[in-house]
């Protein structure tokens, strides 16, 4: 069982930036792709970026494509999402999660691990 704990969340003005962090456990941290999504109230979670197990392969969602970058160390076991040029539309909780295998995806039903969230807000 994998546990994830996110961090770095906060409030922001838009054109701002913002580091989230997410520290896992309990499994081997560099066979799983690793995710990052986010939920606004009111709304689906949506996908926002992806990387693989290795770090080789990356995908990022189109409304953030540009401004947000996802990496991970996994001497650390920990995968980053810089966040940049923040717009008030980005504020919502963002969930770190871990997938069951190590390529890169966009979909929701492959990762089997979530963290508790993480809120930022963007002010305009």
């Amino acid at each position: 069982q994998v546990q994830l704990v996110e961090s770095g969340g906060g409030l922001v003005q838009a054109g701002g930036s913002l580091t989230l962090s997410c520290a896992a456990s309990g499994r081997t941290f560099s066979t799983n792709a690793m995710g990052w999504f986010r939920q606004a109230p009111g709304q689906e979670r949506e996908f926002v970026a992806s990387i693989s197990g290795n770090g080789g392969s990356l995908s990022t969602a189109d409304s953030v494509k540009g401004r947000f970058a996802i990496s991970r160390d996994n001497a650390k076991n920990t995968v980053y999402l810089q966040m940049n040029s923040l717009r008030p539309e980005d504020t919502a909780i963002y969930y770190c999660a871990a997938s069951w295998g190590p390529y890169s995806t966009r979909q929701y039903e492959a990762y089997d691990a979530w963290g508790q969230g993480t809120q930022v807000t963007v002010s305009s």
